[in-house]
C-alpha cells in the first residue's frame, strides 16, 4: 500500500450549484466593485481633465496608467497564485483597488490622478488573474460556462450601470465623488469572501520570486508606451529619442526572455508557449484587449467630444455595445455548458470584432444613431464571445499545477494589447485632431468671430491645451469641433481592424479540444494518484513492457 504523496491537494469535494453560486457571491461583487469603480469615471473623465488642466495625452495616461500597472501585474498575481493562498491574495487585491481608488478621488492635478490610477491597476490585475484561478479550483471547464456567463453578466451591469451613475453623480456633486462610490460595496465584498469562499490549501513549498523579470518587463512595456504617447509631439516618430526608447524597450525584452529560461519560478513561463492552445490564444486575446479598451476610452469621448453629449448622455448612448456583451456573454456560457462545443461561437465573436470595430471607424458626428448603436452592438457581442472564454479554453488544457500562471497569462497578454491599443489609438486621435485644427483654422477663427464679447473666453480656452466641453460651446465653433474629434476617433478605431482579422486566424487554427468535466483540483488529485499507482513495485509488475529490444535466439525473443 503506498503512503499518500506530501504536500498533495485535496480535491475540492462535489458541489451543488447552490454551494457553487455561495461560493462564487464574493468573487463576484469583489468585480464587480472593481469594475464600477473604473467604469463610473469613464463617463466624466472629459470632465475630470478638463477641470484639473490636462490635455489629450494626459487622458489616455489616465486609462494606460491602470492598464499598464494591470497588465505587469496580472502574471505576477497568477505567479503568486500558484504558491500562496489565493483567498488571501484576492482580499489583499481588493484593498489595494479600493484605496487606490479613494487616492484618485482628491487627485489636484493630471500627475497625482495618474500616480493612483496606475496603483490602481496593480488591485485591478489581482482580481482579474485570481478570480479566473479560483473559478477553476471549484467548477469544472465544462460547467464553467453557465458561470463564465455570471462574470459576464456582472461586468455588463457595472459597465451599463457605472457610466449611468457615474453621469449622475458629475451632473449633480460633481465627479470627485465617482470615486468614492464603490467604498461600502468593497467591505462588504470583502466580508462576503472570507465567509463564503473556500480556497483549496496550496502545498507548502519554498517561494522563488522572479523579481528581475518582473523589473524587465515593466521597463520594456513602459518605454514602448511611453515612446508611442510622446511620439509626434515631443519628439518625431523617426528621430534619435525614438532609436533609444525603442531599443531600450526591445533589449529589456531580450533579457527579460534570457532571464525567464534561467529562473527557477520564471514570472511567464516561456514552455508555455510550447502549448499551441497556450499560444494561438494569447495572440487573439490581444485584439479583443484593444477593442475592449480601445471602445470603452474612446467611445465615450466620441459620444461627448463629437455629438455633445453630458457625461449622462453618453453612458445611456454606449447601451447598445454593453447589451451586445451581455447578451452574447451569458447566452454563449449557457450555450458551452449545454453542448459542451467552444470554438464555433468563438469564430463568430472573432468575425464580430472585426465587423464592429471596422464599421465604427466609418462613423462622423452626424452619423444616424441608430447605426451607430448597431455597429456598437457587434463590437460589444464580440468581445462578449471571446474574452472569457478564451481563458476557459487555456485553462482546459493547461497542466493543473500552472493553472494560475496560464490564465493570467491570457488575461495578462490581453492588457498588454489594450493598453499598448489604447496609447497607440490615442496617439493617432491627438495628431490627427492637431492636423485638423489646423486645417480647419479658418472655420474655426470664423465661428469665434461671430461670439462676439464671448470670443476672448473661448479663445483662451482652446489655447490652454485642455480638452474642450464641447457640449457647452456656442453652435458655431461647437459643429466645427464635433466634426474635428469625429474623424480623428473614427480615424483611431481602424486602427484595432486588423488586430481583429489576426484574431479571427489564431482561433481558426485552435485545436478544437473538448472540456473536461472535472475540475483542477480533481486534475491534480488524479495524477498524484496516476502517479502513486506506477510508484507501486506490485503495480509496476503489472504493466506491459514497452521498447523491448527482441533477439534472435532468445527463448522468449526479449533482450537480456
Amino acid at each position: 500500500m503506498s503512503n499518500p504523496s506530501i504536500g498533495s491537494v485535496a480535491p475540492t469535494p462535489s458541489m451543488t450549484h447552490r454551494q457553487v453560486l455561495e461560493a462564487l457571491s464574493g468573487l463576484l461583487l469583489g468585480m464587480f466593485v472593481s469594475m464600477l469603480a473604473s467604469t463610473v469615471v469613464s463617463t466624466s473623465l472629459p470632465v475630470i481633465l478638463h477641470d484639473l488642466s490636462g490635455d489629450q495625452s494626459a487622458y489616455t495616461w489616465v486609462i494606460t496608467a491602470t492598464l499598464l500597472t494591470t497588465a505587469i501585474s496580472t502574471p505576477i498575481w497568477g505567479k503568486l497564485a500558484d504558491l500562496f493562498n489565493r483567498k488571501v491574495l484576492y482580499q489583499v487585491a481588493i484593498v489595494i483597488f479600493v484605496l487606490a481608488t479613494a487616492a484618485a478621488g482628491l487627485a489636484q492635478n493630471p500627475e497625482m490622478l495618474i500616480a493612483a490610477r496606475a496603483v490602481q491597476g496593480l488591485g485591478a490585475g489581482g482580481l482579474a488573474a485570481i478570480s479566473q484561478v479560483l473559478m477553476a479550483d471549484i467548477i469544472s471547464p465544462r460547467e464553467r460556462g453557465r458561470y463564465m456567463g455570471l462574470f459576464g453578466a456582472i461586468m455588463a451591469v457595472a459597465t451599463i450601470g457605472g457610466p449611468l451613475l457615474g453621469g449622475a453623480i458629475t451632473d449633480a456633486f460633481g465627479w470627485r465623488y465617482n470615486f468614492f462610490i464603490a467604498l461600502p460595496l468593497a467591505v462588504v465584498a470583502l466580508i462576503l469572501v472570507q465567509k463564503t469562499l473556500h480556497a483549496v490549501k496550496r502545498p507548502k513549498r519554498k517561494v522563488s520570486i522572479d523579481y528581475l523579470g518582473i523589473v524587465l518587463l515593466s521597463a520594456a512595456v513602459s518605454l514602448l508606451l511611453i515612446w508611442v504617447t510622446n511620439a509626434g509631439k515631443d519628439y518625431d516618430w523617426w528621430s534619435l529619442t525614438t532609436v533609444l526608447m525603442v531599443g531600450g524597450a526591445l533589449v529589456a525584452t531580450a533579457l527579460f526572455i534570457v532571464v525567464e529560461f534561467r529562473a527557477k519560478e520564471p514570472l511567464v513561463p516561456l514552455t508555455l508557449f510550447r502549448n499551441r492552445t497556450f499560444t494561438l490564444a494569447v495572440i487573439a486575446s490581444i485584439s479583443t484587449g484593444i477593442a475592449m479598451f480601445g471602445a470603452s476610452v474612446f467611445l465615450s469621448q466620441y459620444m461627448q467630444l463629437a455629438r455633445g453629449a453630458t457625461p449622462t448622455q453618453a453612458g445611456l448612448m454606449t447601451i447598445p455595445m454593453i447589451g451586445g456583451l451581455l447578451i452574447a456573454s451569458v447566452g454563449v456560457g449557457a450555450l458551452i455548458t449545454r453542448f459542451g462545443r467552444w470554438k464555433p461561437y468563438l469564430l463568430v465573436g472573432a468575425l464580430l470584432l472585426i465587423a464592429g470595430s471596422y464599421l465604427l471607424s466609418t462613423i462622423h458626428y452626424d452619423t444616424d444613431f441608430f447605426l451607430v448603436s448597431v455597429y456598437m452592438f457587434l463590437l460589444g457581442a464580440g468581445v462578449g464571445m471571446t474574452m472569457q472564454n478564451l481563458v476557459l479554453v487555456v485553462q482546459n488544457t493547461a497542466n493543473p499545477s500552472e493553472i494560475g500562471v496560464a490564465s493570467s497569462g491570457v488575461t495578462f497578454f490581453r492588457s498588454l494589447g489594450g493598453t499598448i491599443g489604447v496609447s497607440v489609438m490615442g496617439a493617432a486621435l491627438a495628431t490627427r485632431v492637431t492636423d485638423l485644427v489646423a486645417e480647419r483654422k479658418d472655420d474655426i477663427a470664423a465661428a469665434i468671430a461671430s461670439l462676439g464679447d464671448k470670443a476672448p473666453e473661448w479663445i483662451a480656452q482652446l489655447q490652454s491645451g485642455a480638452l474642450p466641453e464641447v457640449s457647452k460651446m456656442p453652435a458655431a465653433l461647437r459643429v466645427v469641433f464635433e466634426d474635428i474629434y469625429a474623424n480623428g476617433i473614427s480615424h483611431s478605431f481602424l486602427i484595432a481592424v486588423p488586430f481583429a482579422i489576426l484574431s479571427l486566424i489564431a482561433i481558426i487554427f485552435l485545436p478544437n479540444r473538448s472540456l473536461t468535466t472535472m475540475t483542477t483540483s480533481e486534475r491534480i488529485a488524479a495524477s498524484e494518484a496516476d502517479l502513486a499507482t506506477v510508484s507501486v513495485p506490485e503495480a509496476m509488475a503489472t504493466l506491459t513492457a514497452t521498447g523491448s529490444i527482441a533477439v534472435p535466439g532468445s527463448p522468449d525473443g526479449r533482450d537480456r
